[in-house]
């Protein structure tokens, strides 16, 4: 599919040997990425990335790491255990999902997406943080044991109360929309006055299938006594939990609030996380979110309490529904790496479509996979993964391959043009044109497929 990783100068980190070891990370994942596209190399790429970064990749590791240890880096130990946890578990997982499905294409494109997003995630967050140009996503992460034993808690816990079948399938949860979901936010008090967030996220179908037969309700829609029923049921899923989080220690519940996606996903942008697990349960997806101590912020959400309880879900039940009648509307995914221009087109389509926002290629492909759009608003002249390598991305995979794309781009000369038209897109857009014209051209689009 010609996908390539390309290396930009804006992301050296300004010391000399270890941008150059980043520029060799890149050159050899876009070698593997090339020749993963080849069957018959499958198994002897995949043997030689585990040896890469088990040998070269480790070893650029902890010359990183005595580099920031030398300059007095704060962010030291946090880095440090990214570092293990990808050698120590992350390609140990790989290795051995790759054997036991004798090196099946669906697992050789998990290995390289998985190293590709782990790179690009790792060296444009992270090492960007050492020298002070990017921010790390990630707070004062829980000791390694006690995310491990999280992680496995949870999955029990699923088992034994729903009897469902369930593994984790990703340990950096982005905030990525799945389906229509119940985002049900705790605040407990620790010692010393500190505070602790946990947000769980409910598919609305986990819920359906979970406490609503547990109850007895024959509703298609979440109502006001599943609502309480799951507030409740996760209460005390937590209350089980806390045994694995002592350093936390979790003593009360200060608040709760159910909130809105938007809120959610403000909560994740505004927070440092300490872990934030995805889970496919069989019967839905659940995620389970953690952020530093932190004080409540105007307009998270209502604090539940006794007296409130009933007419804020009542308020959250209509709010809910109207949300999930709106997304009965055309879903447009918008990609850019400009958080302007995605909320310009946001704020153009919202009114009549239902819109969601990636900005990267590899944040596009995990909320298509978890909530296929209807059409793609792809931005031709993003930074390390371009819109054309995106595009090939969506058609190598037979569930995405007919979903359209029309390409952003900001260059509207003859040459420019000339390459965007061999790839076939259902259209461009020039970002120069006025805001009517391309809210026009995307309803002109639907009208066509519609009719």
């Amino acid at each position: 599919m010609g996908y390539q990783l390309t290396w930009q100068e804006r992301f050296n980190i300004g010391v000399d040997y270890i941008d150059k070891e980043h520029q060799k990370l890149f050159g050899i994942m876009s070698k593997m990425i090339r020749f993963g596209e080849q069957p018959e190399k499958h198994q002897w790429i995949c043997d030689e990335g585990i040896k890469f970064f088990k040998a070269h990749a480790m070893k650029h590791f902890v010359e990183e790491e005595e580099y920031m240890k030398s300059v007095g880096y704060q962010g030291y130990e946090t880095h440090k255990r990214l570092h293990a946890n990808f050698r120590d578990v992350t390609l140990p997982q790989l290795e051995w999902e790759l054997e036991q499905t004798g090196y099946s294409m669906a697992a050789v494109n998990h290995f390289l997406g998985v190293c590709t997003g782990w790179l690009i995630g790792h060296t444009l967050t992270e090492d960007l943080a050492i020298v002070g140009e990017g921010e790390s996503k990630w707070g004062e992460l829980l000791p390694e044991e006690e995310q491990a034993a999280m992680g496995e808690a949870i999955i029990h816990l699923i088992e034994d109360m729903f009897r469902l079948k369930t593994h984790i399938i990703s340990k950096q949860y982005g905030g990525e929309k799945f389906g229509n979901g119940i985002y049900y936010r705790l605040v407990y008090e620790t010692e010393g006055n500190k505070e602790w967030e946990i947000v769980l996220v409910f598919e609305e179908k986990l819920l359906l299938n979970t406490v609503g037969k547990m109850i007895g309700s024959k509703a298609d829609k979440v109502n006001s006594m599943i609502i309480n029923a799951t507030r409740y049921t996760a209460k005390q899923f937590v209350e089980k939990l806390k045994r694995y989080f002592p350093s936390a220690d979790l003593r009360k519940v200060k608040g709760e609030n159910l909130l809105n996606y938007e809120q959610f996903q403000q909560v994740l942008e505004k927070k440092k996380m300490q872990f934030s697990l995805l889970f496919d349960t069989g019967a839905g997806y659940f995620a389970f979110c953690v952020s530093a101590p932190h004080l409540l912020e105007k307009g998270v959400g209502t604090n539940i309490k006794v007296e409130n309880a009933m007419s804020e879900i009542e308020k959250y039940l209509k709010k809910t529904m109207e949300e999930n009648e709106a997304a009965l509307r055309k879903k447009v995914l918008v990609v850019d790496d400009s958080g302007l221009m995605r909320q310009a087109i946001k704020q153009l389509l919202e009114k009549d479509y239902e819109v969601g926002l990636a900005q990267s290629g590899m944040a596009a492909i995990r909320s298509i996979t978890l909530d296929r759009p209807d059409l793609v608003l792809l931005d031709y002249e993003m930074p390390v993964c371009d819109g054309r390598q995106v595009l090939d991305m969506i058609r190598a995979e037979k569930e995405t391959a007919d979903i359209p794309v029309i390409f952003l781009t900001g260059r509207g000369d003859k040459e420019s043009i000339q390459k965007i038209v061999p790839l076939k897109p259902a259209g461009y857009l020039l970002k120069t044109m006025k805001p009517e014209e391309i809210k026009k051209s995307i309803d002109l689009f639907f009208e066509k497929q519609n009719s």
